[in-house]
């Protein structure tokens, strides 16, 4: 069998770049279903864009790698086919996007798109040996027990990454890559819980506020939610992505709050009262109680000076903790690192050394914040490769 291109992988990149890519496009996918991925993201609702997707909100040893494709279909551009597709929407905070329905709606929109451009979508196939021709490519499939054998001028591989292995995600785009002679950067599991040793924070899981979450260059103003394995919640996901293992954790537990200010005026006032219970005003009182030992929280307050009040005020707006892991690819959101940005065209997603190959969605060294970024990113790179395949001769 023959075709212009092959897309492997029917999740949001895929089915995107199916869409746009001109005749004779064949995807394949080994789920049972496309855009799986989709389907389970934003509570169902999938959160399909963000309105400030930038380059600055994503993570790439190549910074300014997403410039051109985002710069060439934006988030509106995306909005525009939702609206087009009588898909009704809400904004939440930070510009973040979600059905008002079901995030099944924006799968069928994508399947349908790809149907109506004369894409044909294989699922329950598996990809085998990949061969590289003077004509292109020549891929061997399994489908349905059958083997079959697919010739392509472009090969494009939007296999996502390594995160929920339990919806299928394998690697593949890392080892096809290998193959064909692309280089690929580490990779590591993204927007994703942090672990500690002894589960120490599982007498408060369930516990949460906003923080300021700092490391490495990293810093977030979200928030936190304690679990029985570690610390979850928005802020520490997205610092889950600039976090690496050794390094410190700062947590900001009273952000923009002027403590020692505070502190000392209720020493003024009350200072027969335990810090504790002063403390347990601002915070909640069950994280009050679990620092209570750690920050010396039983002393009187009209017992401390201005100095003590100051290295509390200290204490509590910089809370350093050092994680010993995450919770990996079984929860992560995304996968870190991945098809170096050194070897794509930024323009097209072309392979620089191999034609008619191209990389494009999550397995690209590309991730984005939480916050629909990943899926504008989706589109972006999944639209920026299918104009270059329309448009080629």
């Amino acid at each position: 069998m023959q075709v212009n291109t092959l897309i492997l992988g029917a999740g949001a990149a895929g089915l995107f770049c199916a869409a746009h890519a001109g005749p004779e496009v064949l995807v394949v996918d080994h789920a049972a279903a496309a855009g799986e991925k989709i389907r389970i993201s934003g509570g169902g609702r999938c959160n399909f864009t963000n309105l400030h997707s930038g380059p600055g909100n994503f993570l790439s040893r190549n910074p300014h790698f997403a410039k051109s494709a985002l710069a060439r279909f934006g988030p509106r551009d995306f909005l525009a086919l939702v609206d087009r597709h009588g898909i009704a929407w809400h904004e939440k905070t930070l510009g973040q996007l979600f059905c008002d329905g079901s995030a099944r709606q924006i799968v069928a929109m994508l399947t349908g798109m790809a149907a109506a451009g004369g894409a044909r979508l294989w699922l329950r196939t598996e990809v085998g040996t990949i061969t590289r021709g003077a004509g292109g490519f020549t891929v061997a499939l399994r489908r349905e027990g059958q083997a079959v054998t697919v010739t392509a001028r472009n090969l494009v591989v939007a296999a996502g990454g390594k995160s929920i292995p339990k919806m299928g995600a394998t690697g593949l785009a890392y080892d096809i890559a290998a193959r064909l002679g692309v280089a690929v950067t580490e990779t590591r599991p993204g927007l994703v819980p942090l672990t500690f040793a002894g589960e120490p924070f599982a007498p408060l899981a369930g516990v949460a506020l906003p923080v300021t979450a700092r490391a490495g260059s990293g810093r977030f103003d979200e928030a936190l939610l304690f679990t029985h394995r570690g610390l979850s919640g928005p802020a520490i996901l997205q610092i889950s992505s600039c976090w690496r293992e050794g390094q410190p954790l700062e947590i900001d537990l009273l952000p923009g709050a002027d403590l020692a200010a505070h502190l000392r005026a209720a020493r003024q006032a009350e200072g027969r009262r335990a810090l504790s219970t002063v403390i347990a005003r601002l915070l909640p009182a069950r994280l009050a109680d679990h620092l209570a030992p750690e920050l010396g929280l039983a002393a009187v307050l009209g017992t401390q000076s201005d100095a003590q009040l100051a290295r509390l005020e200290a204490a509590l707006h910089r809370w350093t903790l050092r994680p010993t892991g995450t919770e990996g690819y079984r929860t992560a959101e995304v996968t870190l690192g991945g098809i170096d940005t050194d070897a794509l065209d930024a323009r097209t997603m072309q392979a620089k050394a191999v034609p008619g190959l191209y990389f494009i969605g999550e397995s690209v060294d590309v991730t984005g914040w939480l916050g629909g970024y990943n899926f504008q990113w989706a589109w972006a790179s999944g639209h920026a490769c299918a104009t270059a395949i329309a448009g080629s001769p």
